[in-house]
């Protein structure tokens, strides 16, 4: 479900409208199913919106925000743990690191972590390497 703002153009009415897609907005405009409830028009746009983001305290003081927002901390510091005890980090380097793996042989075994941009790995993905982005904490110790 998507929520927007709408105004209409004929009468200037702003009302929210929640919608089961993008997609579905546009279908129902082009079939001429929108309509302004107050002048009747068919004239209905979307507005710019801001998305709805949480803010720290929000889950603070929401039990069910704050449990959740625990549990996927915690499973990612379990994946950087078992990243950190299985793979050899290689830092800013990830990138050469990953194509002298997949281009020299004797190396198949190795497995690594490190930093890449967006960019770089997409290039790695487009030459057939595998490379994933996770989120990662950096250690509060350092």
């Amino acid at each position: 479900m998507i929520k927007y703002k709408l105004i209409c153009l004929n009468c200037d009415l702003s009302f929210d409208s929640w919608f089961a897609s993008s997609d579905e907005f546009d279908r129902l405009k082009k079939r001429k199913f929108l309509s302004c409830h107050k002048c009747n028009s068919q004239r209905i746009v979307k507005t710019l919106m801001a998305p709805k983001l949480i803010t720290k305290s929000e889950i603070e003081n929401s039990n069910e925000l704050n449990s959740k927002f625990k549990q996927v901390n915690n499973k990612i510091k379990k994946y950087q743990k078992f990243i950190k005890d299985n793979f050899e980090y290689v830092g800013q380097n990830f990138a050469y690191e990953a194509r002298s793996i997949h281009y020299n042989n004797k190396k198949k075994g190795r497995g690594i972590y490190g930093t890449a941009s967006n960019k770089e790995v997409q290039e790695l993905r487009e030459e057939g390497i595998n490379a994933e982005t996770i989120p990662w904490f950096k250690d509060k110790n350092n």
